[in-house]
């Protein structure tokens, strides 16, 4: 018997402690080995994704390559043919008109439809960007039978070619497309980004070939924005002016390289350019290869412009911004550039999330050319604004949930804003609902409205327009640099510059050498394409719980949150520099800036314009009792409106439904519903009482009161406004026709009137307005 144990020997506890150390170590070493497992599978991946995502660079360089040699042709989703080059007009500009071709899933374009024409912008990129997917406006009006038209551009500009000749061109390609449809309304035109101010100069200089416009992203008032969040504005400044694009422009002999715009436009997100981009196809690889190589194809086809071009743009909008405040004169003094001048409805799309276009530079424009919303109405013009709550410069133009809400709604809400009284209104986009009052009424799954706004709701998106002050200032400055270079320097760089350099220059642009360096042009990248091919063949990606996966995940997501402390930083330091240096009392002094808030436009009337609005509100005091039966209507259902002017789809389908049930659903009746919709709106507002007073003569029998007042009812049933207002509203027009509410409510079809009781007019409508329009004798009967 052993006294004393052997300290060798296990003890009881010890025994039942072994199998859970075992199991520890066992469990230790085969965490070990799935982690081996799991580097070796990832390093595997990571070498397999950095080999395919090289020879995806090299694929997009021998893009670039052959994207060059072809033309640079643009970088549509659609077949399309040349109608019409500008290059061969009295005053050559290298523009073309395209006629889009439907696909073979669309129906066959209507040629008395309206035409749709899409300008796309140059400013650096090549033309294609408008549709450059089928979810696009060109593919949502080729689905609706539309006729479409691209107006593309060149590489290369003539010789000589000013923006002046650019305006040309565009006028003589909208004269062409009315010609081709002489039977249609007037083409809504559509101006992308830098193609907006294009398209909003067309329109004013020749107000008579354009349709609607549609400003999609566009820049017009170049000096707003919002402190700390629009860095780009200051860019000019700290430039000290536009010399610098004219150093540019003799550099490149002449030519303006439009890659030097990409390279800014680059820079503004240097997280998204420098690391979120590539990293995106690197991570992604198998999935991303063909959606990167397809936008690159846009991204990297850079266009030139001639440095005359640049200049203009820098000094008349970029810097001097001229153009809302109707500075713009035409070279030989004849043409003035006033966009109060513009006769068709306005549409302007902008997005918060933009940081090129933010609203503030997409509106501001309307509070420099009108005092008031009665300032907009007796100007006869509609404006009409849709703000987006977070897409991108670029999702404006290339996002399918874009195109398929916003672009599908007001693109199919055209005939209602035409016929809109003049005014200021907001695109409201909502979902629809089962319950919704009037779903029958709304085209597809959203549903828009239009609410009144004023000139105090533009305002209020910005922070205040005392910051503009100081871009006054750049532009004094800017003007005295000019006068400078143009003076001392550009003879002298001219002299020394020639097409050689020039385009040794643009080759060394990283935008252009990247491209180059990164194709078969290369011959170090010629064993690429075959060792890609084979790897793609036996590709084993890692799965995406490995470990090293999601290590890579977080260490790049803290790259690019470092990268965005750079930019916020940097863009606070630029910010921090423009305004001392521009906000200076001193420098204000000596450039001859007074004190007080510097406006882009002058407000004071001119006696002539004064007289103008005397003029137009005496001819409409004449219209109170007069007008045709369908001015009545319309009278009594803006006064039964609880929202007074605002409008929504549902109402105008039920409403175009009844006019094409009386035969008047064609073109011209709703040209003549148009111009009784301005006139009696304008009524409305000067004097509600006196146009209410008015209604008995307009609508004489008691058959057409009671028709007008169901035709009312119907209409607020199927908006859904049959509220406590619109009762006491209806109730009180009711009294003034003698018909009883209950009578008239008891049934509700639209306008089922004869067509004679509803458009027989008072007086002929034309295109010269109010102020113009022929008055009927005294005494005459000028109802149906």
């Amino acid at each position: 018997m052993q006294l004393f144990p052997s300290p060798l020997a296990p003890s009881g506890h010890a025994l039942q402690l072994l199998p859970a150390a075992f199991a520890g170590i066992s469990g230790l070493f085969r965490h070990q080995l799935h982690t081996a497992a799991a580097a070796v599978h990832y390093l595997y991946d990571r070498w397999q994704r950095q080999i395919l995502f090289i020879d995806v660079l090299r694929e997009r360089g021998n893009q670039y390559i052959e994207h060059s040699r072809s033309g640079k042709p643009p970088v549509l989703a659609f077949d399309y043919e040349i109608i019409m080059d500008g290059r061969r007009l009295p005053d050559p500009a290298n523009y073309a008109l395209a006629r889009i071709h439907p696909g073979p899933d669309c129906p066959p374009t209507d040629p008395t439809r309206r035409p749709f024409v899409v300008i796309d912008p140059r400013a650096g990129h090549g033309p294609g960007i408008g549709g450059f997917k089928i979810d696009s406006g060109i593919g949502i009006a080729l689905q609706q039978g539309h006729p479409c038209y691209f107006v593309m551009f060149f590489p290369t500009p003539e010789p000589g070619q000013t923006i002046e000749s650019v305006t040309r061109a565009e006028h003589a390609f909208l004269s062409r497309v009315n010609e081709l449809h002489p039977e249609a309304s007037q083409p809504l035109v559509i101006g992308n980004c830098q193609g907006g101010w294009a398209l909003m100069m067309l329109a004013a200089s020749a107000p008579r070939v354009v349709g609607p416009i549609l400003l999609a992203g566009s820049p017009v008032s170049y000096w707003a924005g919002v402190r700390g969040k629009n860095p780009m504005r200051y860019t000019g400044g700290l430039m000290g002016g536009t010399w610098l694009a004219s150093l540019v422009g003799d550099l490149g002999n002449g030519r303006f390289d439009g890659a030097l715009l990409v390279n800014n436009f680059e820079l503004l997100n240097p997280a998204n350019t420098f690391w979120g981009k590539p990293y995106g196809l690197f991570a992604n690889v198998d999935e991303e290869r063909e959606r990167f190589l397809e936008f690159e194809r846009w991204w990297g086809g850079h266009f030139l412009l001639n440095k005359a071009e640049m200049e203009w743009i820098t000094q008349n909008l970029f810097v001097g911004n001229r153009l809302s405040a109707g500075d713009i004169v035409s070279s030989d003094g004849r043409i003035r550039i006033d966009l109060r001048n513009i006769r068709s409805p306005i549409i302007v799309f902008a997005s918060w999330g933009d940081n090129i276009t933010p609203p503030q530079q997409a509106l501001n424009w309307i509070h420099d050319l009108y005092e008031d919303v009665e300032d907009i109405r007796l100007n006869e013009q509609t404006i009409v604004y849709c703000l987006h709550e977070k897409i991108g410069h670029l999702g404006i133009f290339v996002s399918a949930s874009v195109a398929q809400k916003q672009t599908n709604k007001l693109v199919g809400a055209l005939e209602l804003i035409d016929i809109l009284p003049p005014g200021l209104y907001e695109a409201v986009i909502e979902d629809t609902h089962p319950e919704m009052p009037g779903r029958e009424y709304v085209q597809g799954r959203f549903h828009v409205r239009f609410e009144p706004r004023s000139i105090d709701d533009i305002l209020a998106l910005d922070d205040g327009r005392e910051d503009e002050r100081a871009f006054e200032v750049v532009k004094r400055v800017a003007l005295v640099n000019q006068g400078l270079y143009d003076t001392f320097v550009s003879p002298w760089v001219r002299l020394f510059s020639s097409e050689l350099m020039a385009e040794t220059f643009r080759n060394l642009n990283p935008a252009r050498f990247e491209r180059l360096w990164f194709s078969d042009a290369n011959p170090l990248l010629w064993p690429l394409a075959p060792i890609a091919g084979l790897i793609a063949h036996k590709r084993v990606p890692a799965s995406d719980d490995n470990p090293f996966v999601q290590l890579e995940k977080q260490v790049s997501g803290q790259i690019e949150q470092s990268l965005n402390h750079y930019r916020d930083s940097r863009d606070h330091l630029q910010e921090q520099l423009f305004t001392t240096v521009y906000e200076a009392p001193l420098l204000q002094a000596l450039v001859g800036l007074g004190q007080g808030v510097v406006r882009r436009r002058e407000q004071a009337h001119t006696w002539m314009e004064d007289e103008f609005r005397n003029l137009q509100r005496r001819v409409l005091t004449e219209d109170f009792e007069h007008g045709s039966v369908l001015d009545g209507i319309v009278r009594t259902i803006f006064f039964t409106k609880p929202d007074l002017l605002g409008f929504d789809e549902r109402p105008f389908n039920l409403l175009r439904q009844g006019l094409e049930h009386a035969g008047l659903g064609g073109r011209h009746a709703l040209a003549d519903l148009k111009q009784i919709l301005k006139r009696q709106a304008l009524l409305f507002l000067l004097d509600e009482d006196r146009a209410l007073a008015g209604l008995p003569a307009l609508l004489p029998t008691p058959e057409l009161r009671r028709r007008a007042l169901e035709t009312a009812y119907a209409l607020g049933r199927a908006r859904g406004d049959l509220g406590e207002v619109f009762q006491q509203r209806y109730a009180r027009v009711a009294a003034q026709l003698d018909v009883a509410p209950e009578t008239a409510a008891e049934q509700a079809p639209v306008l089922e009137a004869p067509p004679t009781a509803l458009a027989a007019p008072s007086a002929p409508a034309d295109d010269g307005g109010p102020a113009r329009r022929r008055r009927p004798r005294k005494g005459t009967d000028e109802r149906a």
